[in-house]
Protein backbone atom coordinates (compact mmCIF):
# COMPACT_ATOMS: atom_id res chain seq x y z
CA UNK A 1 0.00 0.00 0.00
CA UNK A 2 3.21 2.55 0.66
CA UNK A 3 4.40 1.65 -2.64
CA UNK A 4 0.83 2.65 -4.37
CA UNK A 5 0.96 5.89 -1.98
CA UNK A 6 4.14 6.90 -2.83
CA UNK A 7 3.99 6.32 -6.73
CA UNK A 8 0.62 8.56 -6.58
CA UNK A 9 2.53 11.16 -4.78
CA UNK A 10 4.55 11.40 -7.52
CA UNK A 11 2.16 11.30 -10.18
CA UNK A 12 0.40 14.00 -8.55
CA UNK A 13 4.11 15.60 -8.33
CA UNK A 14 5.05 14.80 -11.93
CA UNK A 15 1.70 16.68 -12.63
CA UNK A 16 1.89 19.70 -11.00
CA UNK A 17 5.63 20.14 -12.68
CA UNK A 18 4.42 19.81 -16.12
CA UNK A 19 2.22 22.55 -15.54
CA UNK A 20 4.84 24.90 -15.05
CA UNK A 21 5.90 24.21 -18.73
CA UNK A 22 2.34 24.31 -20.20
CA UNK A 23 1.47 26.63 -22.73
CA UNK A 24 0.00 29.76 -20.94
CA UNK A 25 -1.55 31.00 -23.72
CA UNK A 26 -4.58 27.44 -23.55
CA UNK A 27 -4.95 27.05 -19.97
CA UNK A 28 -8.08 28.84 -19.99
CA UNK A 29 -9.44 28.08 -22.79
CA UNK A 30 -12.28 25.60 -22.97
CA UNK A 31 -11.75 22.26 -21.71
CA UNK A 32 -7.95 22.93 -21.26
CA UNK A 33 -7.73 23.75 -17.47
CA UNK A 34 -8.07 20.30 -16.09
CA UNK A 35 -7.38 16.47 -17.60
CA UNK A 36 -10.63 15.81 -16.03
CA UNK A 37 -13.27 17.14 -18.36
CA UNK A 38 -11.65 14.75 -21.21
CA UNK A 39 -11.00 11.83 -18.96
CA UNK A 40 -14.78 12.02 -18.15
CA UNK A 41 -16.34 11.88 -21.70
CA UNK A 42 -13.82 9.14 -22.40
CA UNK A 43 -14.71 6.58 -19.30
CA UNK A 44 -18.77 7.79 -20.14
CA UNK A 45 -17.95 6.59 -23.61
CA UNK A 46 -16.31 3.69 -22.58
CA UNK A 47 -19.18 3.20 -20.51
CA UNK A 48 -21.49 3.94 -23.29
CA UNK A 49 -19.39 0.60 -24.94
CA UNK A 50 -21.28 -1.90 -22.49
CA UNK A 51 -24.33 -0.30 -22.12
CA UNK A 52 -25.22 0.74 -25.73
CA UNK A 53 -25.59 -2.86 -27.08
CA UNK A 54 -27.24 -4.21 -24.09
CA UNK A 55 -29.96 -1.43 -24.39
CA UNK A 56 -30.08 -2.12 -27.89
CA UNK A 57 -30.10 -6.06 -27.86
CA UNK A 58 -34.09 -6.26 -27.99
CA UNK A 59 -34.71 -3.20 -29.94
CA UNK A 60 -35.18 -2.51 -33.17
CA UNK A 61 -32.45 -0.20 -35.01
CA UNK A 62 -32.44 2.55 -35.46
CA UNK A 63 -31.88 4.36 -39.01
CA UNK A 64 -30.51 7.25 -38.91
CA UNK A 65 -30.29 8.39 -42.24
CA UNK A 66 -30.49 11.92 -41.94
CA UNK A 67 -29.23 12.34 -39.06
CA UNK A 68 -26.08 10.52 -40.50
CA UNK A 69 -26.37 12.32 -43.86
CA UNK A 70 -26.05 15.76 -41.36
CA UNK A 71 -23.49 14.85 -39.54
CA UNK A 72 -20.96 13.56 -41.93
CA UNK A 73 -21.24 16.32 -44.38
CA UNK A 74 -21.33 18.13 -40.75
CA UNK A 75 -17.58 16.58 -39.86
CA UNK A 76 -16.57 17.79 -43.62
CA UNK A 77 -17.36 21.25 -42.90
CA UNK A 78 -15.61 21.18 -39.63
CA UNK A 79 -12.38 19.27 -41.02
CA UNK A 80 -11.44 21.56 -43.54
CA UNK A 81 -12.07 24.52 -41.53
CA UNK A 82 -9.19 22.89 -39.21
CA UNK A 83 -7.12 21.61 -42.88
CA UNK A 84 -7.81 25.48 -44.11
CA UNK A 85 -6.73 27.25 -40.95
CA UNK A 86 -3.68 24.89 -40.53
CA UNK A 87 -2.40 25.36 -44.03
CA UNK A 88 -2.90 29.25 -44.21
CA UNK A 89 -1.86 30.09 -40.96
CA UNK A 90 1.45 28.20 -41.21
CA UNK A 91 2.19 29.60 -44.21
CA UNK A 92 1.84 32.66 -43.28
CA UNK A 93 3.77 32.30 -40.10
CA UNK A 94 6.82 31.20 -42.42
CA UNK A 95 6.40 27.71 -40.97
CA UNK A 96 9.13 24.66 -41.88
CA UNK A 97 7.51 21.29 -43.42
CA UNK A 98 10.78 19.87 -41.99
CA UNK A 99 11.68 21.24 -38.34
CA UNK A 100 9.35 23.81 -36.85
CA UNK A 101 10.16 24.37 -33.14
CA UNK A 102 6.99 25.56 -31.10
CA UNK A 103 6.52 29.40 -31.05
CA UNK A 104 4.44 30.26 -27.53
CA UNK A 105 4.22 33.50 -28.31
CA UNK A 106 0.98 36.25 -28.91
CA UNK A 107 1.61 36.28 -32.47
CA UNK A 108 -1.58 36.24 -34.32
CA UNK A 109 -0.64 33.31 -36.97
CA UNK A 110 0.76 31.04 -33.83
CA UNK A 111 -2.67 32.10 -31.81
CA UNK A 112 -4.32 31.04 -35.14
CA UNK A 113 -2.79 27.61 -35.38
CA UNK A 114 -3.21 27.01 -31.73
CA UNK A 115 -6.90 27.94 -32.21
CA UNK A 116 -7.31 25.36 -35.01
CA UNK A 117 -5.06 23.07 -33.29
CA UNK A 118 -8.16 23.23 -30.53
CA UNK A 119 -10.31 22.57 -32.75
CA UNK A 120 -9.21 19.82 -33.90
CA UNK A 121 -9.10 18.21 -30.30
CA UNK A 122 -12.44 18.92 -29.87
CA UNK A 123 -13.19 17.06 -33.43
CA UNK A 124 -11.88 14.30 -31.97
CA UNK A 125 -14.39 14.23 -29.05
CA UNK A 126 -17.17 15.08 -31.27
CA UNK A 127 -15.81 11.88 -33.73
CA UNK A 128 -17.02 9.69 -30.44
CA UNK A 129 -20.46 10.04 -32.00
CA UNK A 130 -19.40 7.45 -34.66
CA UNK A 131 -19.47 4.87 -31.91
CA UNK A 132 -23.14 6.20 -30.96
CA UNK A 133 -24.39 5.55 -34.76
CA UNK A 134 -23.05 2.74 -34.75
CA UNK A 135 -24.18 1.47 -31.58
CA UNK A 136 -27.80 2.63 -32.22
CA UNK A 137 -28.21 1.10 -36.14
CA UNK A 138 -26.56 -2.42 -34.38
CA UNK A 139 -23.69 -2.36 -36.33
CA UNK A 140 -22.19 -4.07 -33.32
CA UNK A 141 -19.47 -5.84 -35.37
CA UNK A 142 -17.97 -2.31 -36.66
CA UNK A 143 -17.16 -1.35 -32.95
CA UNK A 144 -13.76 -3.34 -33.34
CA UNK A 145 -10.75 -2.88 -31.06
CA UNK A 146 -9.13 -0.80 -33.84
CA UNK A 147 -12.50 1.52 -33.52
CA UNK A 148 -12.35 1.69 -29.93
CA UNK A 149 -8.37 2.18 -29.82
CA UNK A 150 -8.31 4.93 -32.17
CA UNK A 151 -11.28 7.20 -30.97
CA UNK A 152 -10.35 6.72 -27.22
CA UNK A 153 -7.12 7.43 -27.30
CA UNK A 154 -6.87 10.29 -29.98
CA UNK A 155 -9.26 12.61 -27.61
CA UNK A 156 -7.21 11.82 -24.72
CA UNK A 157 -3.79 12.30 -26.56
CA UNK A 158 -4.71 15.40 -28.37
CA UNK A 159 -5.66 17.33 -24.77
CA UNK A 160 -1.79 16.29 -23.97
CA UNK A 161 -0.92 18.00 -27.32
CA UNK A 162 -3.17 21.00 -26.88
CA UNK A 163 -1.50 21.40 -23.59
CA UNK A 164 1.89 21.24 -23.96
CA UNK A 165 2.62 21.96 -27.63
CA UNK A 166 0.01 23.63 -29.93
CA UNK A 167 2.22 24.73 -32.27
CA UNK A 168 5.11 23.98 -34.13
CA UNK A 169 5.47 20.76 -35.53
CA UNK A 170 1.98 19.18 -34.28
CA UNK A 171 0.64 21.67 -37.20
CA UNK A 172 1.81 18.66 -39.67
CA UNK A 173 -0.04 15.89 -38.92
CA UNK A 174 -2.93 17.27 -37.89
CA UNK A 175 -3.21 19.19 -41.51
CA UNK A 176 -2.83 15.39 -43.29
CA UNK A 177 -5.26 13.63 -40.63
CA UNK A 178 -7.90 16.69 -40.69
CA UNK A 179 -7.44 16.88 -44.99
CA UNK A 180 -7.67 13.12 -45.02
CA UNK A 181 -11.22 13.35 -42.57
CA UNK A 182 -12.38 15.90 -45.57
CA UNK A 183 -12.35 12.72 -47.86
CA UNK A 184 -13.36 10.29 -45.10
CA UNK A 185 -16.80 11.98 -43.65
CA UNK A 186 -17.31 12.85 -47.63
CA UNK A 187 -17.43 9.85 -48.32
CA UNK A 188 -19.47 8.18 -45.42
CA UNK A 189 -21.70 11.09 -46.07
CA UNK A 190 -22.37 10.20 -49.82
CA UNK A 191 -22.54 6.70 -48.70
CA UNK A 192 -25.36 7.72 -46.02
CA UNK A 193 -27.54 9.44 -49.29
CA UNK A 194 -28.68 5.73 -49.80
CA UNK A 195 -27.93 2.64 -52.08
CA UNK A 196 -28.05 4.47 -55.49
CA UNK A 197 -24.59 6.33 -54.61
CA UNK A 198 -23.01 3.25 -54.20
CA UNK A 199 -21.63 2.85 -57.78
CA UNK A 200 -20.10 6.16 -57.53
CA UNK A 201 -18.17 5.02 -53.65
CA UNK A 202 -15.55 2.23 -55.49
CA UNK A 203 -12.45 4.62 -53.75
CA UNK A 204 -13.27 3.57 -50.37
CA UNK A 205 -10.50 0.97 -49.77
CA UNK A 206 -7.88 3.94 -51.22
CA UNK A 207 -9.16 5.55 -47.74
CA UNK A 208 -7.31 3.06 -45.86
CA UNK A 209 -4.27 3.02 -48.09
CA UNK A 210 -3.97 6.71 -47.97
CA UNK A 211 -4.40 6.18 -43.64
CA UNK A 212 -1.36 4.18 -43.95
CA UNK A 213 0.91 6.08 -45.85
CA UNK A 214 -0.32 9.34 -43.55
CA UNK A 215 1.33 7.09 -40.89
CA UNK A 216 4.38 5.79 -42.70
CA UNK A 217 4.67 9.80 -43.40
CA UNK A 218 4.17 10.33 -39.34
CA UNK A 219 7.18 8.15 -38.46
CA UNK A 220 9.80 9.21 -41.12
CA UNK A 221 8.56 13.17 -40.60
CA UNK A 222 9.18 12.41 -36.58
CA UNK A 223 12.10 10.50 -36.98
CA UNK A 224 13.59 12.97 -39.33
CA UNK A 225 13.48 15.28 -36.67
CA UNK A 226 15.23 13.45 -33.94
CA UNK A 227 18.10 12.68 -36.24
CA UNK A 228 19.16 16.23 -37.24
CA UNK A 229 18.00 17.39 -33.44
CA UNK A 230 15.11 19.48 -33.98
CA UNK A 231 13.96 21.58 -31.41
CA UNK A 232 10.62 20.34 -30.64
CA UNK A 233 9.93 18.39 -27.25
CA UNK A 234 11.90 14.70 -28.62
CA UNK A 235 8.86 13.49 -25.76
CA UNK A 236 6.35 14.02 -28.57
CA UNK A 237 8.33 12.55 -31.08
CA UNK A 238 9.12 9.44 -29.79
CA UNK A 239 5.65 9.51 -29.19
CA UNK A 240 4.60 9.94 -32.11
CA UNK A 241 6.43 7.38 -33.81
CA UNK A 242 5.05 4.75 -31.07
CA UNK A 243 1.96 5.69 -31.83
CA UNK A 244 1.87 5.55 -35.51
CA UNK A 245 3.15 1.99 -35.58
CA UNK A 246 0.00 0.55 -33.20
CA UNK A 247 -1.91 2.20 -36.21
CA UNK A 248 -0.12 0.74 -38.76
CA UNK A 249 -0.16 -2.73 -37.14
CA UNK A 250 -4.01 -2.59 -37.13
CA UNK A 251 -4.85 -0.84 -40.13
CA UNK A 252 -2.49 -3.51 -42.11
CA UNK A 253 -4.01 -6.17 -40.49
CA UNK A 254 -8.01 -4.75 -41.38
CA UNK A 255 -6.67 -4.11 -45.04
CA UNK A 256 -5.67 -7.69 -45.49
CA UNK A 257 -9.20 -9.04 -44.32
CA UNK A 258 -10.97 -6.51 -45.89
CA UNK A 259 -9.70 -6.48 -49.24
CA UNK A 260 -6.60 -9.01 -49.60
CA UNK A 261 -7.97 -12.48 -47.90
CA UNK A 262 -8.45 -15.23 -50.35
CA UNK A 263 -12.36 -16.19 -51.60
CA UNK A 264 -12.17 -19.11 -49.11
CA UNK A 265 -12.89 -16.44 -46.54
CA UNK A 266 -16.65 -15.62 -47.80
CA UNK A 267 -19.57 -17.29 -47.18
CA UNK A 268 -22.75 -17.14 -49.00
CA UNK A 269 -20.92 -15.08 -51.71
CA UNK A 270 -20.06 -11.95 -48.71
CA UNK A 271 -17.01 -11.12 -47.10
CA UNK A 272 -17.39 -11.87 -43.60
CA UNK A 273 -17.58 -8.87 -41.27
CA UNK A 274 -13.64 -8.71 -39.73
CA UNK A 275 -15.16 -6.60 -36.79
CA UNK A 276 -13.18 -3.35 -38.43
CA UNK A 277 -14.52 -0.10 -40.27
CA UNK A 278 -12.02 1.25 -43.04
CA UNK A 279 -11.28 4.21 -41.10
CA UNK A 280 -12.93 3.75 -37.95
CA UNK A 281 -16.11 5.41 -38.78
CA UNK A 282 -19.44 5.50 -37.64
CA UNK A 283 -21.49 4.71 -40.87
CA UNK A 284 -22.87 2.60 -43.79
CA UNK A 285 -20.55 0.92 -46.19
CA UNK A 286 -21.87 -0.66 -49.45
CA UNK A 287 -23.41 -3.08 -47.95
CA UNK A 288 -24.59 -1.25 -44.89
CA UNK A 289 -26.91 0.78 -47.48
CA UNK A 290 -28.83 -1.78 -49.19
CA UNK A 291 -29.07 -3.68 -45.58
CA UNK A 292 -30.38 -0.25 -44.65
CA UNK A 293 -32.48 0.27 -47.88
CA UNK A 294 -34.09 -3.37 -47.13
CA UNK A 295 -35.14 -2.75 -43.88
CA UNK A 296 -36.72 0.87 -44.63
CA UNK A 297 -38.65 -1.09 -47.44
CA UNK A 298 -39.87 -4.05 -44.87
CA UNK A 299 -40.39 -1.71 -42.13
CA UNK A 300 -38.36 -3.20 -39.59
CA UNK A 301 -36.02 -0.59 -38.65
CA UNK A 302 -37.42 1.60 -36.11
CA UNK A 303 -37.52 5.24 -36.75
CA UNK A 304 -35.35 8.17 -37.75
Amino acid sequence: MEVVTHLANDTVEFYKWSLTIADKRVENWPMMQSPFPTLAISCLYLIFLWAGPKYMQDRQPYILRRTLIVYNFSMVVLNFYIAKELLLASRAAGYSYLCQPVNYSNDVNEVRIASALWWYYISKGVEFLDTVFFILRKKFNQVSFLHVYHHCTMFILWWIGIKWVPGGQSFFGATINSSIHVLMYGYYGLAALGPHMQKYLWWKKYLTIIQMIQFHVTIGHAGYSLYTGCPFPCWMQWALIGYAVTFIILFANFYYHAYRRKPSSLKGGKPVANGTSAVANGHSNAEEAEDNGRRQKKGRAKRE
